[in-house]
């Protein structure tokens, strides 16, 4: 299924299921924004990586204008629907300020692993404590899906927009697993640099190194 939406470029990663508030305040996105409100339809956020618009995005749904402001701006509440691929970018559509582009929507596999899901909570609860953050699931483990957990995983943009391009659920699991197999050394390391620095400096109660006794003819063995 193709079909076209309006879209608004941001340097960031939007999940399905994730709410998102913007305050929207160029002249282009308050026409979106409040054609989107009258017609109730969909907009697309792509992911804006390296100042280049990249080919996958998120369907964003309009929940809410929370505020509208003297000069026009608003305060949204929206909430991500699905992903899309753009096919073509529309840079200028008649009569309006802002672009859209012609989309599709990939088959995205939504079964993963409870098992493996685990694993990643796990993970992503052992990070945060040692990066001392205290964070709180709203959902349980059963219901937690890869989208949900991923802003914590400590994934850069990069890896963020990796995550959004797989298809399939389980892919995405692992791709976190694996993520953080790689991350909690360093932050273990991190970790115990801090505590080096920290006693730089201070007196220091350690025992000194024993020597084996006298051989006998005043040597010692060493």
């Amino acid at each position: 299924m193709m079909n076209f939406i309006p879209i608004f470029p941001l340097s960031l990663v939007v999940y399905p299921g994730e709410q998102l508030n913007l305050h929207i305040f160029e002249p282009r996105y308050k026409q979106l924004v409040n054609e989107c409100a009258g017609h109730k339809k969909p907009f697309g956020i792509p992911v804006v990586i390296n100042n280049k618009v990249s080919e996958y995005g998120t369907v964003m749904e309009l929940e809410e204008i929370v505020k509208t402001y003297d000069n026009g701006e608003m305060d949204i509440r929206t909430r991500g629907l699905k992903v899309f691929r753009m096919l073509e970018i529309v840079p200028d559509v008649p009569d309006r300020l802002f672009g859209g582009a012609i989309v599709e929507y990939p088959d995205n596999r939504d079964l993963g692993s409870s098992d493996l899901m685990q694993k990643v909570l796990e993970a992503i609860g052992y990070l945060h404590k040692m990066l001392n953050v205290s964070k709180k699931f709203s959902m349980t483990g059963d219901q937690l899906r890869s989208y949900d957990v991923a802003h914590h995983a400590g994934l850069a943009l990069e890896q963020e927009y990796e995550l959004l391009c797989l298809m399939d659920e389980l892919q995405r699991q692992e791709y976190l697993r694996r993520h953080l197999q790689n991350v909690l050394p360093v932050v273990v390391e991190m970790e115990s640099l801090k505590e080096k620095v920290k006693l730089n400096g201070h007196f220091k109660n350690l025992s000194g190194f024993k020597f084996e006794d006298d051989l006998g003819d005043g040597s010692t063995k060493l």
